[in-house]
């Protein structure tokens, strides 16, 4: 089984055709992703679930689907559907929610029985200016979790994963010292943890090498370190749970980072695949 391109193209198609955009300002267009959201994972062998919660008395909603035996311990796999201001945000983040969405149709195709539960999340409100507040979709997620005393293996946070470049010097770094660690061409994707993670970065990396033509790389940074936690994953580490993401780096390699110009053309769908198959095979070596 194998991701399929055409399933991740119509899924980032769709998100990013919505006008107006599907940011917070927009609850119409935000409703209608979550909507195609919860009808694409309805269609799986799968419990679906919305979580509503409620920011400034306006209604917003994480739509869950689960897999497995379902008092089992989870593995979370998540991706946020909404978008920084009016931008159609094919990269950040509509090439996650495919990814998401497609990894759920493979764990629908695979048939075989699952020892632990596999929840995966799209969350809400994980731009600015909720981000880093507790009104993050996904921090409404993790509070949960940690309320109901939930055992959680680990928790993937896919972030950007359609952004990809062949061209010399198309990777950037924050500083000289990544820069001599890692390739300077554009055309890998990442494992990102904080430190004290490398067990499990390292164990997602070498599982996702093992399933994916892809080169994969990872980096355990300071989590006091911005680049450490810029997304959802963030706030599973509050409650101790292991949480990591998986990114294409973002802005030191895509220019298009929350502009008008973070359109579906830009995205290398075959990649992208790559980087879903990597990290199904994780989920299920996990």
């Amino acid at each position: 089984m194998k991701a399929d391109q055409n399933r991740l193209y119509a899924d980032v198609e769709f998100l990013t055709s919505l006008r107006p955009a599907r940011s917070y300002r927009n609850q119409v267009s935000l409703n209608k992703a979550a909507d195609y959201i919860k009808s694409e994972l309805e269609k799986l062998d799968c419990r679906v679930e919305e979580q509503p919660f409620r920011v400034d008395g306006q209604s917003y909603r994480n739509i869950i689907a689960s897999f497995g035996p379902p008092e089992a311990e989870r593995i979370i796999v998540g991706a946020h559907y909404d978008v920084c201001g009016e931008q159609p945000g094919a990269d950040d983040n509509a090439s996650a929610v495919a990814g998401l969405l497609e990894t759920a149709r493979l764990l629908h195709a695979r048939q075989l029985p699952l020892t632990r539960r596999i929840d995966l999340v799209a969350y809400s409100l994980e731009e600015p200016p909720f981000f880093g507040t507790e009104d993050m979709g996904s921090a409404v997620h993790a509070k949960s979790l940690h309320d109901q005393r939930v055992a959680v293996r680990a928790m993937i946070c896919y972030e950007m994963i359609g952004y990809f470049s062949d061209a010399p010097g198309s990777q950037r770094f924050p500083d000289e010292r990544l820069a001599r660690l890692y390739p300077t061409t554009g055309n890998f994707i990442t494992v990102v943890g904080k430190q004290g993670q490398e067990r499990i970065v390292e164990q997602v990396k070498k599982l996702m090498q093992a399933h994916a033509d892809i080169d994969v790389q990872s980096i355990n940074l300071p989590s006091a370190v911005g680049l450490a936690g810029l997304s959802d994953h963030r706030n599973y580490w509050r409650y101790g749970y292991e949480a990591l993401m998986i990114n294409d780096t973002s802005f030191l390699r895509n220019a298009n980072y929350h502009q008008t110009t973070d359109t579906i053309d830009t995205l290398d769908f075959r990649r992208m695949a790559e980087v879903v198959n990597g990290v199904f095979g994780a989920i299920l070596g996990l």
